[in-house]
């Protein structure tokens, strides 16, 4: 299966890359609350004009905590409330799989902790969203979305999760996604897992929010959370921020650790943040940045990493900026070009120096090189992952058995293909595993080094994805136009979208890609892009797009 046929069926990402046609959608089956949902505890649904943080990002939080305006858990109640109020009822986005039943309590010691006048930085105090794939040593499960996982709680926090709450974040709860992160099956539909259902695109519901990290893109863009964390294998954090309207980094692979996180690849697995403004992401890689010793990667970061990302957010940052376009993104569908191009205006009127260049051309041809990677991967980390776990389930042979022997219910729509072909594989010793590697990873970071270094840029820059398509649990994920995950992702470099517009509603991200460890550079391109261009606008939960 060729790269572009395996990421437009959403095996890896589900990556929304759909054409620019917004024909109305056909009603998807109802789905039912999440298996694990829990309601937020001691606190009642209230009307969103009663809501007092819509878009408040986290300085601003973090300002009215320090005056005594707000207290950590007023904020955090506020947002237990909003999910009450719109993902278990009203518009029922259904982003949420469970909220933390000791949130609130972990809030008041926050505050407590302001009163006697210690204050960890930035975070403290501030509700984050997890994507349900990474591990707390709480009341709540880990499940990657699968019945097979449901109930599985794990016995230590993932390492970055350690960092978050030693920042003085409070977790606030577990989002949907796409289940295994979208590496189940070819026809899968972004967004659905056999634990949670499925999740819906805040801006028009009858749309796919993609995936994997679905749920994290729809509550950080619905004001469920101060922010929220994804995790990305190709595009799994960048397009679901696209079409959810937000801004959304894929790091280095390295600079977060992922121990702690059901893996699907060693060489391409990352989290990162997902947020409503460059600077709220710059803060959460700061905070969550550093090596681990039980992740190899995160070793290469050392003296990479700089004190603080915000440093590197300037409004003339883009001034003198070499930056090349995707070729390939400039002709297609006129609304998705008009976006582009429009981009493009702001990005000059900044400053900055536009080249035509190709990647894609260069990266495409490794698609299938990738795929087989990912497969052999997969097996040996989820094998890995499942034998320390306290789930009932210990490889990945147990998982595919469980899914077959209960398919009514983790079955219904889609099958386990990929789960299967994984298995059938062998370990990472095989030569052909050793070759598609090289071809992949190589392959990519040399076009993207070649590209970056012949035209003396700074960074490339192309359409994220294509406006959300429908969502179609009978199908599956739809194909079709432009996207821009893969090079980056095949390399493990740095990937960042900020909202770049709106078709018909829709928001469509511009990515900013750029070398290994640039990620402080390209969080100033992407901050004085968004200072110049302010196209983030806040979700109305709007019903079917008729055209």
């Amino acid at each position: 299966m060729n790269r572009r046929i395996f990421l437009r069926n959403s095996s890896l990402t589900g990556l929304s890359l759909s054409v620019f046609s917004l024909a109305s959608c056909s009603s998807a089956p109802e789905q039912p609350p999440a298996a694990n949902a829990a309601a937020a505890p001691a606190a009642a649904p209230v009307a969103e004009a009663d809501f007092e943080l819509l878009e408040n990002t986290l300085a601003e939080l973090q300002e009215k905590m320090q005056r005594g305006t707000l207290t950590a858990r007023g904020i955090t109640e506020q947002y237990l409330n909003r999910i009450k109020a719109l993902d278990q009822a009203g518009p029922r986005l259904n982003a949420v799989l469970l909220t933390n039943p000791e949130a609130l309590d972990l809030a008041h010691k926050l505050d407590q902790e302001r009163k006697s006048g210690k204050t960890r930085g930035p975070l403290h105090g501030i509700p984050i969203l997890l994507k349900d794939n990474i591990d707390t040593a709480d009341q709540q499960p880990t499940t990657a979305g699968s019945l097979a996982l449901a109930g599985h709680r794990a016995a230590q926090d993932a390492f970055i999760v350690g960092k978050l709450r030693a920042a003085g974040a409070v977790v606030l709860g577990k989002t949907n996604l796409s289940e295994w992160a979208n590496f189940r099956s070819t026809r899968s539909t972004s967004g659905w897992s056999s634990v949670g259902g499925q999740t819906k695109n805040p801006y028009i519901l009858d749309r796919t929010p993609s995936g994997s990290s679905a749920g994290s893109g729809a509550a950080a863009s619905a004001n469920f959370c101060a922010a929220a964390i994804g995790t990305e294998t190709d595009g799994s954090i960048v397009s679901p921020a696209s079409c959810s309207g937000l801004v959304g980094v894929k790091p280095t692979v390295g600079l977060w650790s992922r121990t702690g996180i059901i893996p699907i690849s060693a060489t391409q697995d990352t989290a990162g943040p997902m947020t409503r403004t460059v600077h709220d992401a710059a803060l959460l890689l700061t905070a969550l940045a550093g090596p681990d010793p039980q992740d190899a990667a995160t070793q290469a970061s050392a003296g990479k990493i700089p004190a603080d990302y915000t440093e590197f957010l300037k409004p003339e940052a883009l001034k003198g900026k070499r930056l090349g376009v995707e070729k390939a993104h400039l002709t297609g569908n006129s609304e998705g070009v008009a976006l582009l191009l429009a981009a493009l205006e702001v990005l000059k009127a900044q400053g900055a120096t536009i080249v035509p260049v190709e990647v894609e051309k260069l990266t495409d041809p490794l698609g299938q090189a990738e795929y087989d990677v990912l497969l052999y991967e997969f097996k040996e980390g989820v094998n890995k992952y499942l034998a320390s776990a306290g789930a009932g389930v210990k490889t990945l042979a147990d998982v595919i058995a469980f899914n077959t022997q209960n398919k009514a219910r983790a079955m219904p729509f889609f099958q386990q293909e990929i789960l299967e072909a994984s298995e059938k594989l062998g370990d990472l010793t095989t030569p052909a595993y050793q070759k598609a590697l090289k071809k992949s990873r190589d392959g990519a970071r040399a076009a993207l080094n070649g590209v970056l270094v012949k035209n003396r840029l700074d960074a490339v820059v192309a359409i994220t994805n294509s406006p959300a398509r429908c969502i179609d649990l009978i199908n599956g994920d739809s194909g079709g136009g432009p996207g821009f995950s893969s090079p980056a992702a095949m390399a493990g470099y740095p990937h960042i979208t900020v909202p770049m517009g709106q078709a018909h509603g829709l928001p469509v991200g511009l990515s900013f890609v750029g070398g290994a460890w640039q990620e402080g550079p390209l969080l100033g391109l992407a901050y004085a892009y968004e200072q110049a261009s302010k196209k983030r606008a806040a979700p109305e939960f709007n019903g079917p797009f008729v055209g």
